[in-house]
């Protein structure tokens, strides 16, 4: 009974506003002034905040990513850029010189060919993870031995090897050429002893003007000529034709005396026979001026 009058009372001080609230709303609102809205009804439930981690939590932007660094690989020291190099080389990407540009371009492709074995964007130039992986990679490779076969270099010959390759080398060329220079030599000792059996007439004197004083320097000594043996001094071929030059030992007798000559008799090889000499056998550098004449190219030396 007091509950009622006392709700009757309070329906009376209630504004107007709360006039069109239930009988269940007004006991609320009794029971629970809090829960009731500046105007007198009920305050509405609060909105459903989903809890943290579930599928209605609100979706945060994404962040563009960074773009890749390459300009510190590019400008680190010196000695870290030419072991980038020395790995590519031990990976076998890169067989230029050990200079420390990066940006050659021999280094740009042995670079786009590692990463191109990677399967990774084949930029030519390293970010600074690829710079460690790449030298990573390469101390892993096993050091590669060199086959014994390849180490051991050929053994120089000894100079009695030598000596003989040469011998043996100048002994084919004089076989191949000494018919010739013997044809030549034994024209020349015929023509001489034709010169000596006329009494100093002939071709021999003519042509070797040296030849012809010696002979008559010796007849008036009283001296005969007696015997006439040649040896082949050189052969080969010179500016105007073949050249030979031939020792000739001339016996000469004066009473029961012998007495022992030498000449070297030099000529180009035709008919008659062209720039003639003859000097004696001790005048050696005459001789070889004769061949440098010529420019004779010796097929025995």
């Amino acid at each position: 009974m007091h509950r009622v009058v006392l709700l009757l009372g309070l329906a009376v001080l209630l504004p107007a506003t709360a006039s069109g609230q239930s009988a269940g709303e007004v006991e609320r609102c009794f029971q629970n002034p809090a829960g009731c809205s500046a105007g007198g009804s009920a305050a509405p439930a609060p909105a459903h905040v989903p809890a943290p981690g579930t599928g209605g939590a609100p979706i945060a932007a994404t962040r563009p990513a960074a773009a890749p660094d390459y300009v510190t690989v590019l400008q680190s020291p010196e000695p870290d850029r030419k072991r980038i190099q020395e790995s590519l080389r031990t990976l076998d990407k890169y067989n230029g010189p050990i200079d420390g540009n990066l940006q050659s371009e021999a280094t740009v492709k042995a670079i786009g060919d590692w990463q191109k074995g990677r399967g990774t964007p084949i930029m030519g130039k390293l970010t600074p993870a690829e710079a460690q992986q790449l030298n990573a990679e390469a101390s892993k490779v096993p050091i590669r031995r060199i086959e014994p076969s390849t180490q051991i270099a050929a053994t120089p010959p000894s100079n009695a090897d030598a000596l003989k390759a040469l011998r043996d080398r100048l002994a084919e060329r004089r076989k191949a050429a000494e018919p010739k220079a013997e044809a030549a030599t034994q024209s020349l000792i015929r023509d001489l002893k034709a010169y000596v059996a006329a009494d100093g007439k002939g071709v021999a004197g003519e042509q070797f003007t040296t030849f012809a004083k010696w002979y008559a320097d010796n007849k008036a000594a009283a001296r005969s000529v007696g015997e006439i043996a040649p040896a082949i001094d050189d052969y080969g071929d010179a500016k105007s034709g073949a050249a030979a030059t031939a020792e000739i030992r001339v016996e000469t007798k004066q009473g029961g005396e012998t007495y022992r000559q030498c000449l070297v008799f030099a000529w180009i090889e035709g008919t008659p026979r062209k720039n003639t000499q003859a000097f004696s056998c001790d005048d050696v550098a005459a001789v070889e001026k004769w061949k440098t004449d010529q420019a004779l190219k010796s097929a025995w030396r």
